[in-house]
This record gives C-alpha cells, structure tokens and sequence, in this order.
C-alpha cells in the first residue's frame, strides 16, 4: 500500500526521500523550473504496474485542497502517456514531468 505523505516525505518501501539520488532531465514544463517547484505531497508509485500510477493519482488529487502540487514518482514506462491526459482530462494541471533513466518525476496542481 503506498500511501500519501505531507511535506515531501517518502515513508515507502523502507527507504527515505533523502537516500534517493536522482538526476532527473526535464521532459515538460509549463512555466517554471521543476527544481523551484516544492511539492507540498509526495506520492510515490516505483515498482508498480501500469494502470496503477494513473489511478492512485486520480484517487489522490481529490483529497488536495485546490493550488497544492503532488509530487508522482513513477517507473511505469506507460505512465508517459496517461499521466499527462488524465491530468487534463480530470482538470488539473500538469507543472512537470522529468525523467532519470526510467523513472518518471510529475508534478501536478490540483
């Protein structure tokens, strides 16, 4: 069960947020620069099959009050393509998506 943590904290897969190391390379960006963009939730998906990124995300943007940015950390090579619609489709907005080898960084404001 993956589960939704508030300020930026991964408490997953028995490791923290501050033991992963990720060179991520900006794929899409709206206006500013994913590195000056703080998360206020991180959701983290690594390890999961497609659909499961896309529907926990849509499970989780609800429960966000309206301006706050969910972080989405995904592997699912899939997830390029859902993610980004179902963002829009849903009515929110996609501020990011980077990439490090085959993992995926999104951000979304609800």
């Amino acid at each position: 069960i993956h589960k939704l943590v508030a300020a930026n904290k991964i408490l997953t897969n028995s490791f923290k947020k501050e033991d992963i190391i990720m060179a991520f390379t900006v794929v899409q960006k709206l206006d500013k620069d994913p590195k000056d963009i703080t998360p206020d939730y991180t959701l983290d998906t690594l390890g999961e099959p497609c659909p499961y990124p896309a529907i926990v995300m849509l499970e989780t943007m609800p429960q966000l009050q309206k301006g706050e940015i969910l972080e989405l950390l995904s592997d699912c090579a899939q997830s390029i393509n859902n993610i980004p619609v179902d963002t829009k489709n849903h009515g929110y907005t996609l501020l990011s998506v980077e990439q490090d080898g085959t993992k995926l960084r999104y951000l979304i404001q609800r």
